[in-house]
């Protein structure tokens, strides 16, 4: 997984639909490049464990920062980001 992870990190992308959907879904008002650092540190601090791969996307929780981010494997284009529901 680490190759996957250092993948994703020089190759991660968005779309300009994702910046709005990231802080509507998280409840935020962050810029686009406050955005991207942000889960770039978060997939950097992320232990490979805590990726899982579904199909064509993956999914990267970090359960300390209460969020878990879904990348499509094919473009590196993050797709949506969550809050990890509580149990």
């Amino acid at each position: 997984m680490n190759t996957c992870k250092k993948e994703i990190l020089s190759k991660i992308c968005y779309t300009d639909l994702v910046y709005g959907r990231i802080n509507k879904k998280l409840n935020l008002k962050l810029s686009n490049m406050e955005i991207e650092k942000t889960l770039l540190e978060i997939i950097q601090n992320t232990e490979e464990i805590n990726f899982e791969k579904r199909g064509k996307n993956i999914y990267i929780s970090n359960e300390s920062e209460d969020i878990r981010i879904t990348i499509n494997l094919f473009t590196n284009r993050v797709i949506t980001v969550d809050r990890i529901k509580q149990k």
